[in-house]
């Protein structure tokens, strides 16, 4: 069964990639809504709706706060995430200036993180917004055009791998590139980024961006797509060598 968050702020919870994590969901409490409509999708499939209610900057503050002072011991992370694309909130920018006001004030030691699927760096307020977090964490799950559509299933079906390299290249390294890698089938057609083809053009992509870290993960939830593999841990330190043997940074879970 795939889940969503009923309200702003949820948990804290442990995240395998970033310690104990206060979730941010910017997205409606009932449904999801995202850019991408990725196989592997914890969240489910995006479903329609004609007037989302997001939460306002006011209700946002609020729910943040309330968050933060009923933890006894201060998270880790605030990472923001939920259900669907948080960048895609129209107050994206100056929620991102209150979240780090209210951290400095609230849990200094805490980092601020942010899961984006990229697809919205082509708006200049939203990589100003970015340059505010901690963990500018920023997904590329497949480095060839037809392999990210049948994985991310993009809303906009002209997207393609160049456009969002375009967009991570003006960063200039300074942020976490993020690949989710499974093997699967879905509508006929087989999904398999860990083919030599596919992780030789990753790899390419990878060493022109040099970010300063790679996050590596499975699937590690229920996916709307039943027909997915678990890759082993074994097969996730060995797409992560070649890397690392280059002095990137990779993190792996698995």
């Amino acid at each position: 069964m795939n889940m969503l968050f009923d309200s702003i702020i949820y948990g804290p919870i442990h995240s395998r990639r970033l310690g104990v994590s206060l979730g941010i969901n910017l997205m409606p409490t009932n449904h999801k809504i995202c850019s991408f409509d990725c196989v592997y999708c914890e969240c489910g499939f995006n479903s329609p709706c004609l007037h989302p209610q997001l939460p306002s900057y006011d209700e946002y503050m609020e729910a943040l706060r309330a968050g933060l002072e009923q933890m006894t011991v201060p998270p880790d992370v605030l990472t923001f995430s939920g259900n669907g694309e948080p960048t895609l909130h129209p107050d994206f920018l100056r929620i991102m200036q209150g979240t780090r006001q209210l951290r400095d004030a609230l849990c200094p030691s805490a980092k601020i993180s942010v899961l984006s699927n990229s697809t919205q760096l082509v708006r200049a307020d939203v990589r100003e917004a970015l340059m505010l977090a901690d963990n500018r964490i920023l997904k590329l799950d497949a480095a060839e055009d037809e392999m990210m559509r049948r994985i991310d299933q993009p809303v906009n079906p002209m997207l393609t791998v160049e456009q969002i390299v375009e967009q991570l290249e003006k960063f200039e390294g300074d942020f976490i590139l993020q690949t989710c890698f499974l093997r699967g089938e879905y509508k006929g057609k087989r999904i398999d980024n860990t083919t030599p083809e596919q992780l030789q053009e990753w790899y390419r992509v990878v060493r022109h961006l040099r970010p300063r870290q790679v996050m590596i993960y499975v699937i590690d939830r229920a996916t709307p797509v039943s027909d997915l593999e678990k890759l082993s841990k074994a097969e996730m330190e060995q797409i992560a060598a070649p890397l690392s043997a280059e002095g990137i940074a990779v993190q792996i879970s698995a």
